[in-house]
């Protein structure tokens, strides 16, 4: 049975209007680790669900993976702007629906999405106009310190020869240059450091005056 001092703390949580945490970082930066225990460890937030045109992959699950659209579908909810960001990789198109952030918000979820520099540039920009949107973004860069701990994780992978590691290490140094956009930036330690920080940033954000009500008296 919890207590007052538990249950109040319990009232103040749920007066706290939701987040929308934007984790990016260069590629081999350790942003979905990042992400998989911060889920973890907030049992009360949920992942956004990417859009894709691909196939589903053996045990994967419409609505729960992603939702799989065809490509004529995607393209349809594209042009009638229901996007708030998208990318063709490999030759299929992924992408975050407005409808999918913008609903679990209202539902009060804190909601978690794991993007790429340029997808956040490009959500950071379209929120400007999403007022809901805006008031619970909360953006974090991650990065590893030096670049050679980057390349390092990158070759352990065992997933690219050397001049595709060299090519994502080129791009990398392009991509830290944009941390100043970001409203938080973790270097990266160990995973749970890591994860206290990003930890400590949720529990601020919530804190903020303007998300919060106070107690009744």
């Amino acid at each position: 049975m919890k207590n007052r001092s538990q249950k109040a703390e319990t009232d103040t949580v749920k007066k706290s209007a939701p987040l929308l945490i934007l984790i990016s970082a260069p590629s081999g930066g350790g942003k979905t680790t990042l992400c998989e225990m911060l889920l973890a460890a907030r049992r009360d937030m949920t992942r956004a669900i990417t859009c894709t045109t691909r196939a589903p992959r053996p045990g994967e699950k419409d609505g729960v993976d992603y939702h799989f659209f065809t490509a004529e579908e995607f393209l349809k909810r594209l042009h009638a702007g229901n996007f708030l960001e998208h990318a063709t990789v490999y030759g299929n198109s992924y992408g975050i629906l407005k409808s999918e952030l913008l609903g679990k918000l209202r539902e009060g979820k804190d909601v978690l999405l794991n993007v790429d520099v340029q997808g956040a540039a490009t959500i950071r920009e379209q929120s400007e106009s999403e007022p809901e949107l805006k008031r619970a973004l909360v953006t974090i860069f991650l990065t590893p310190t030096p670049l050679t701990v980057l390349e390092e994780r990158l070759k352990k992978r065992g997933a690219d020869a050397e001049a595709v590691i060299q090519k994502r290490l080129a791009v990398a140094r392009q991509e830290i240059t944009q941390w100043k956009n970001f409203d938080y930036l973790l270097v990266s330690g160990s995973k749970q450091e890591d994860l206290r920080r990003t930890l400590a940033i949720v529990e601020a954000e919530k804190m903020r005056s303007e998300r919060s009500q106070p107690p009744e008296f």
